[in-house]
């Protein structure tokens, strides 16, 4: 099985390593790159939700590094310090993208709301799996029941992470998009905007990758147990 296992777990989790380490440089690179408009994070999320009728959800700053979300539930968009008082391309960026996932709850945007639905159940079966992994290994026991449910979980994790590759990608594009037509980005500087936003979206697609391979993995363990 091991031509298998480096196959569909450690080739995905090296492209998902390649993945963070992509956004990190691109990151930082356009983060030493000031914008001309001289706006901060947070005055570029107000403004971008403003120009789409957006005006009840609260801008916060939270500490951390690449920490920044959206809380549909709580109607609040939560930049990191770096990106809430900002005024590089990198936290122009970033912070028009989160503005793009309070646009999409606005319209309500289909995908959206499917994976707010998903992360009740995603978060249990993220809790579940090291519980059950800990417990094979203490027990010494790798039989067809626990492969069944650690197959569940990964079905689970799969479609989050399915999901979530178009939420994704259209609040970059509306991000990008809003940043042009509000003049808030020049064409030059759209660049590094931009270039934020695609290796990004590297994550995302390396999160499906390691989620769909280590999903592939342990059926093919189930199929094996079965055929013997």
């Amino acid at each position: 099985m091991f031509p298998e296992y480096l196959l569909l777990v450690i080739v995905p989790l090296l492209l998902g390593l390649w993945a963070q380490m992509r956004v990190s440089s691109t990151y930082n690179k356009w983060a030493k790159v000031g914008s001309r408009s001289g706006m901060t994070g947070a005055e570029v999320a107000n403004a971008v939700m403003r120009s789409a009728g957006i005006d009840g959800v609260d801008i916060v700053e939270i500490p951390g590094h690449l920490t920044d979300h959206y809380d549909a539930q709580n109607k609040r968009l939560a930049l990191s310090s770096e990106n809430y008082h900002g005024t590089s391309l990198a936290a122009l960026g970033v912070s028009a993208h989160e503005s793009g996932h309070a646009i999409q709850d606005k319209e309500h945007y289909a995908a959206l709301n499917m994976r707010m639905q998903l992360v009740p159940v995603t978060n249990f079966a993220s809790s579940l799996l090291p519980a059950i992994l800990i417990g094979s290994i203490v027990l010494g026991f790798f039989g067809q029941k626990l492969i069944i449910a650690i197959v569940g979980i990964y079905l689970v994790l799969t479609v989050f992470q399915l999901v979530t590759m178009p939420v994704e990608f259209d609040a970059s594009r509306r991000a990008l998009q809003r940043l042009q037509g509000l003049g808030i980005l020049t064409g030059d500087e759209m660049v590094g905007a931009r270039a934020v936003l695609k290796a990004a979206a590297w994550t995302y697609v390396a999160a499906f990758i390691a989620s769909l391979g280590t999903l592939l993995y342990y059926l093919s363990l189930l199929s094996g147990n079965r055929r013997r």
